[in-house]
């Protein structure tokens, strides 16, 4: 044989065997997941919606997983940052992200420049749930419903403001759909987060905004606030009374939800693992009761490839309505 040939198969088979390690460590790593404790990014301040339940399952993911699950807020730039530093964490399933929707979906396509891609740097895990969002006065405005605050503000153009909990926010979204669809002048406000847009609800530094399903509930009930409206296909089982923008002649029925993703690359046996716990985790009544405490509808459960799916169709329907609205962040 050609000494040339003999040689490059020596190579070649050098190579193999060089790589065989390489590929056996990644086996044997999955395989041992979870080995130590887990981090849990969620790109909001403490005490928001999604901070609520993103603590609900990270206490039942310990459980499972028996490894703690430390939930790590990094709020700011509409969830951008805490999406960042899980896009380019290592993808060995001890770094995870539970963001809403419109970080995925609507922020590539108002962010002039993003720092990661969503679709290549992110892999989708589990769905956490889905519903609408909360449309919220405080009791000094007078305002009630949505025809009061679209009878306000066009007899008083530009006087009113309205917060959201971030700049391509679904309810910044939401809120300059509704100023298109009835011709309003309103300027947006954006805060770091629902928990500190009530809190200058509560204040009266604010008089309307759209927060998270969750975070204004009690306050809502205890007569502090008063909800509008809600975002959504139905009403939210902890406000049953609070009717949607739909009911009142607005139809924008486009649910959010929150999701859990691991950083583009992470093992598939992690990812379907990870899925399997946390739809189990779902399912269960006392989560499920929790959700609805805080006017989350029951969970969907959906495999890795169903929420995939969601997530592409998402990407694509919301981009259009942030088109439609002429969405932009400079």
């Amino acid at each position: 044989m050609n000494p040339t040939c003999i040689r490059r198969r020596t190579f070649l088979a050098s190579a193999a065997l060089l790589a065989l390690p390489t590929w056996a460590q990644a086996s044997t790593a999955a395989s041992n997941w979870p080995s130590r404790p887990i981090r849990l990014v969620v790109p909001g301040p403490a005490g928001a919606g999604m901070d609520i339940f993103a603590r609900v399952i990270a206490a039942k993911l310990h459980e499972a997983l028996r490894q703690p699950v430390i939930v790590d807020n990094k709020p700011g730039a509409n969830s951008l940052i805490g999406t960042d530093t899980v896009a380019k964490a290592a993808p060995d399933g001890y770094t995870l992200l539970l963001t809403p929707s419109s970080a995925i979906a609507i922020n590539p396509i108002i962010q002039p420049k993003m720092p990661y891609d969503t679709l290549k740097d992110l892999m989708p895990v589990a769905q956490v749930g889905a519903a609408g969002i909360l449309l919220v006065a405080n009791p000094s405005t007078g305002l009630k419903t949505l025809a009061d605050l679209v009878r306000y503000a066009k007899a008083n153009p530009d006087k009113l403001v309205y917060g959201s909990w971030g700049n391509g926010s679904t309810g910044h979204l939401a809120m300059e759909g509704i100023k298109a669809h009835y011709g309003l002048t309103m300027q947006h406000i954006p805060f770091k987060g629902s928990a500190q847009l009530v809190t200058d609800l509560l204040a009266n530094n604010i008089p309307v905004g759209f927060t998270d399903i969750a975070s204004p509930v009690p306050h809502i009930r205890s007569g502090k606030l008063v909800a509008l409206g809600t975002t959504g296909s139905a009403r939210g089982p902890a406000l049953p009374d609070v009717p949607t923008l739909a009911e009142q002649g607005y139809r924008f029925d486009k649910e959010g939800w929150y999701g859990v993703f691991a950083p583009a690359g992470t093992p598939p046996e992690i990812a379907e693992r990870l899925n399997k716990e946390i739809n189990r985790i779902l399912a269960s009544e006392d989560v499920i009761q929790k959700f609805a405490q805080q006017n989350m509808p029951r969970p969907p459960i959906k495999s890795v490839s169903q929420f995939a799916a969601t997530v592409r169709q998402d990407i694509d329907a919301w981009q259009s309505l942030a088109k439609v609205a002429k969405l932009r962040i400079d």
